[in-house]
């Protein structure tokens, strides 16, 4: 009997991170919800549990180089092994604050820095996995090409520090990628859409449920699937 698939989700308490684990949990997967306090990732756990998904709490502040640190071995130790990397976890600073250097310290340590270690902290157990996948939460403000067309790309979406934090995100999915070519590992960047969430806001044109589904795929692509893309749905963006 083949072991049942085992995947964590960062940012999971709420928004797109809880919607993907949700969808996720409903295709029989056991799912890892962290946020940065036990209590809030239990809480997210509890609601998915309540649903009939097998769901579990873990503490993680994604800046915190001791919680990231921890995971192998509570994974190790609590399901033997890991299937699914979703970094959903992001910020967006700029709203109603310049570009100022903690600015863009802050939201690159958490963009950026964050997905890119966590990935290679967990990559050996994701090494032992049929079908290791590890899905970046990006956005299409960090594509140059779109973002460098004036007429798709309003300047009101032009965050410094965001956009330039997702477009590194893009550098070292592709990098990653590359290096885990050799395995059965697959890398992909996600543009969720503009969706109705707390960063979002209620102006967005997508609901929440919408925007988890490029993430759900990716994390479960086949065999054949791709690695090293950048997608939306099932459009391949441009970097």
């Amino acid at each position: 009997m083949a072991k049942k698939k085992i995947a964590l989700i960062t940012g999971a308490n709420r928004g797109l991170g809880f919607e993907i684990a949700r969808q996720l949990g409903n295709l029989g997967i056991t799912v890892l919800m962290t946020a940065r306090n036990q209590l809030t990732a239990d809480l997210a756990a509890s609601h998915l549990t309540k649903e009939g998904i097998e769901s579990y709490g873990v503490i993680l502040d994604v800046i915190n180089q001791e919680d990231i640190s921890a995971l192998p071995d509570f994974i190790e130790k609590h399901f033997g092994h890991l299937d699914i990397l979703v970094n959903n976890a992001g910020i967006l600073l700029e709203r109603s604050s310049p570009a100022t250097f903690d600015i863009f310290q802050k939201t690159f340590e958490v963009n950026t820095f964050a997905p890119y270690l966590i990935a290679t902290t967990l990559l050996p157990l994701l090494k032992r996995s049929s079908a290791g996948r590890i899905v970046n939460q990006s956005s299409i403000l960090g594509s140059i090409t779109r973002t460098s067309n004036q007429e798709e790309m309003d300047s009101s979406f032009l965050h410094p520090a965001y956009n330039a934090s997702k477009t590194a995100l893009n550098s070292l999915t592709v990098i990653l990628a590359r290096q885990l070519a050799h395995t059965r590992i697959k890398v992909n960047a996600v543009h969720p859409g503009w969706v109705k969430t707390d960063m979002g806001s209620t102006l967005a044109p997508m609901e929440i449920v919408d925007g988890a589904k490029t993430a759900v795929r990716l994390a479960t692509l086949p065999d054949d699937g791709p690695t090293g893309g950048f997608f939306h749905m099932d459009e391949q963006l441009p970097w």
